[in-house]
């Protein structure tokens, strides 16, 4: 555990901080002639070396290979977000940029994937945004034949959106039967979610209440089958920006950013992570191997869910990227990127 930076005289917080600041900057060791140089202060290299030791006993900094100069490390880097750090707000500019995504006509998920790309591109990281599983309102259900043995389904939820599914006809398919199946549907099942209208779809059969032949019969369960297993397959995760995480810095260290892809594509893990940081109201920040996860990778991730109608917790927005994450810049602006999504889904 580090020590509480109560615990350290002036000049080793100073000297701490120009070190943990020139790693930031450039991912590089920090030198104590580059500190005398440019920290004005006014203290020689010899006497900085001898702070730089002390922190260095005190697991602070590490001395990497043969490397003269010093980075912080993961203990150094809580102690500085926890006790040090300064946040800096986002720019207009970039309120301006993040709000204007979230402002994306379509969709919900189109909004989300839209405003995580934009606190990417802002950050220098990948953009993580979690939400649950919606269950969507249909508006209708129809069907346009492709072939004699293919037609594509075509669903209108009540949010607008539209999606389109390629699905194989039951036999003796007909075009009467294709708009007969489509207005059923439509007239039955409109404002019900999925699994709601499979419900009433099974109950009304089951009781012989659809007025269906043979083939409309068979169609209608095929879209609700496709429609309903898709559903259940609908991403809660939505990631942005993976390739920011391959900087000039970072081609130094390819197995870490393999690794870190490495854990991206394990989406499910990634979604465990981010759920366990909508428990309260705070921006959670976890550096490296304080989460197993990234042990390999050496990541950090800053995380902060958002709240929707009622004051609900309805999603988790951050990013993720090396622990030199730019901390005090990037933790504001994934607190305003969340109060934006929360406006989002108010």
């Amino acid at each position: 555990m580090a020590p509480p930076v109560t615990e350290l005289t002036d000049r080793a917080r100073d000297i701490f901080r120009a070190v943990v600041d020139g790693y930031v900057e450039n991912g590089m060791p920090v030198g104590s002639k580059t500190i005398a140089i440019a920290s004005g202060l006014n203290l020689s290299p010899a006497s900085i070396r001898g702070v730089m030791q002390e922190l260095e006993e005190l697991g602070l900094l590490a001395s990497p290979h043969t490397s003269a100069g010093r980075i912080p490390t993961e203990r150094g880097l809580r102690l500085f977000v926890d006790g040090m750090m300064q946040a800096l707000e986002p720019s207009a500019e970039e309120r301006a940029a993040i709000e204007a995504r979230a402002g994306h006509r379509g969709p919900v998920e189109e909004a989300l994937a839209a405003t995580t790309a934009a606190l990417s591109g802002l950050s220098a990281c990948a953009g993580l945004v979690m939400v649950p599983k919606r269950e969507l309102a249909l508006r209708s259900i129809g069907f346009v034949a492709l072939s004699p043995d293919q037609a594509m389904a075509v669903l209108v939820s009540e949010d607008g959106s539209v999606e389109n599914r390629v699905i194989q006809l039951p036999a003796g398919m007909t075009p009467s039967a294709l708009v007969e199946a489509g207005n059923y549907m439509t007239a039955t099942l409109s404002g019900l979610t999925l699994a709601e209208a499979r419900a009433r779809v099974g109950r009304q059969m089951a009781e012989g209440e659809a007025a269906l032949d043979g083939a409309a019969r068979a169609l209608v369960e095929a879209g609700l089958a496709v429609w309903s297993e898709d559903g259940a397959r609908r991403p809660v995760l939505i990631v942005r920006g993976q390739g920011r995480l391959i900087d000039a810095a970072a081609a130094a260290d390819l197995d870490r950013v393999r690794d870190l892809l490495d854990d991206l594509e394990g989406k499910q893990e990634i979604a465990q992570l981010l759920d366990s940081a909508s428990a309260g109201d705070a921006t959670r920040i976890f550096i490296g191997a304080e989460n197993k996860l990234f042990a390999l990778s050496g990541s950090s991730v800053i995380a902060r869910p958002f709240r929707g109608p009622g004051g609900r917790v309805v999603g988790v927005v951050g990013v993720i990227g090396p622990t030199r994450l730019n901390y005090a810049r990037v933790v504001p602006m994934v607190d305003f990127t969340a109060a934006t999504l929360a406006r989002l889904m108010g």
